[in-house]
């Protein structure tokens, strides 16, 4: 994981300087979310930290939870990530027990915090694995069916057009990242659906 360092201590140094507080809003995951950059304007009512790192697996983020979502002291956390994972091959199973790796340490060290989990996009760079993102998306909106206060919130439908397809006009010119036009779509399904706010 030495490839993600210089990004995590970076974060880790943000996260000394925030002030003291307890109704923080921990938006934690790979590079949707590091590159969300009218987050705090989006949630003006909530106290949100973006603690995205560029590139990064769901595997990576259950390997620094533990240094960058427990100092923070969230109130609740958003998670977006195994974009990556698929993309390095990684099959929706594996994607699946990383994202149980990373519950069990919500579980344990930050016992009743809820948790709301972004499904994964489909996007016109990835479009092959459109069906591993299904499948991986499914196996973890399951297991977090489980956990009353934990939510899987639907980010894939809002991005599609009318025959499934990811809407090429809201994404950058690399075809995986959202540009403003889809963050603002973004910004509406999570007002829309979230409740651990």
């Amino acid at each position: 994981m030495h490839w993600y360092d210089n990004e995590v201590q970076q974060l880790e140094t943000k996260i000394k300087q925030l002030p003291p507080a307890d109704d923080r809003v921990v938006f934690y995951g790979s590079s949707s979310i590091r590159l969300w950059k009218t987050l705090a304007a989006d949630f003006p009512e909530q106290n949100t930290v973006n603690l995205g790192f560029g590139g990064s697996t769901l595997a990576a983020c259950a390997w620094f939870f533990e240094r960058l979502v427990v100092p923070a002291n969230p109130k609740a956390v958003v998670f977006y990530a195994g974009d990556n994972d698929l993309g390095d091959s990684r099959l929706p199973e594996e994607v699946f027990l990383f994202f149980r790796a990373l519950a069990e340490q919500m579980r344990q060290r930050l016992p009743g915090v809820p948790l709301a989990y972004l499904t994964i996009k489909i996007s016109p760079a990835r479009w092959r694995l459109a069906e591993s993102i299904r499948l991986a998306n499914k196996f973890v909106s399951q297991e977090i069916s489980h956990y009353p206060d934990w939510q899987a919130i639907d980010m894939t439908a809002p991005l599609l057009d009318g025959n499934g397809r990811p809407r090429r006009e809201l994404f950058e010119a690399d075809g995986l990242h959202l540009n403003p036009e889809g963050y603002l779509v973004w910004k509406k399904a999570l007002q829309d659906q979230i409740r651990i706010f």
